[in-house]
């Protein structure tokens, strides 16, 4: 089992970079694929970002795809999202999960952490 910390969010003017980090105990994360997922007050849940287990593979929502970069040291159990180009609707709760293989549902995925908040002002 692996226990999935989230941190680096915070209140962010629009066009900024914030990176998201999520550090992972327990058992190592190479042995996991990793996403990121997103949800916005009064939404359901998103799906951000995800990456194979040893990095090679990404895979991004339309609506982030060019502005955010997934990435992950698997030496260092840590899996990181770089945001740029921050726009007010990227604002929501973000976290971290771990599954089996890179997938875009949350269904894919069945450990999470508990989420960094993150609030684009434009």
């Amino acid at each position: 089992q692996v226990q999935l910390v989230e941190s680096g969010g915070g209140l962010v003017q629009a066009g900024v970079s914030l990176r998201l980090t999520c550090a992972a105990s327990g058992r190592t994360t190479s042995s996991y694929a990793m996403g990121w997922f997103r949800q916005a007050p009064g939404k359901e849940r998103e799906f951000v970002a995800a990456i194979s287990r040893s990095g090679p593979y990404t895979i991004y929502a339309d609506s982030v795809k060019g502005r955010f970069t997934i990435s992950r040291d698997n030496a260092k159990n840590t899996v990181y999202l770089q945001m740029s180009s921050l726009k007010p609707e990227d604002t929501a709760v973000y976290y971290c999960a771990a599954g089996p293989s890179t997938r875009t549902s949350l269904k894919g995925y069945d450990t999470w952490g508990q989420g960094t908040q993150v609030t684009v002002s434009s």
